[in-house]
């Protein structure tokens, strides 16, 4: 090999480490908006506010994944067989704050049929997020990684 080809090689292999470095980074720093919550006040919350609907634990209504006849989604589980975990902070917080058919028509996905409501008018920011941060403590710690890496991180 000459001295180019190991040049290049090297600056290959320094770009991979940079890469791979940053998308670590990325996933660790991640959750922020749900870090150093109040568990508790949220597990409350989600009890007084979420379960009529969600589930006491998290489970969701029967057959979530298949419309109802009015076209509206039962609502989904909160536990790790859902698809909560499927979405980044921000849009966990909006669908919670706005309501399901705004925060999505907010990011350009019109004509969906939500039942989720807004509690914006119910709940401060900060309780939703407490809410959220309960519901992600009780996933398994892989997932929780996973969701982490979909959310951008800080600056």
């Amino acid at each position: 090999m000459n001295r180019r080809s190991a040049r290049i090689t090297l600056n290959t292999a320094a770009l991979a480490l940079q890469i791979v470095f940053l998308s670590l980074a990325t996933g660790v720093s991640a959750g922020h908006e749900m870090d150093d919550r109040d568990l508790i006040t949220g597990q409350t919350l989600y009890a007084e506010q979420c379960a009529s609907c969600h589930g006491t634990n998290l489970e969701g209504e029967p057959d979530w994944q298949t419309p109802k006849d009015s076209g509206v989604l039962p609502a989904p589980p909160h536990d790790e067989t859902g698809h909560t975990w499927h979405h980044d902070n921000q849009l966990l917080f909006e669908y919670t704050r706005l309501g399901g058919e705004e925060a999505l028509a907010a990011r350009g996905v019109t004509g969906f049929v939500s039942g989720m409501p807004g509690f914006g008018d119910a709940l401060t920011d900060d309780e939703i997020w407490n809410i959220l941060a309960y519901i992600r403590s009780t996933w398994p710690k892989r997932i929780q990684e996973i969701q982490a890496a979909r959310n951008t991180p800080r600056h």
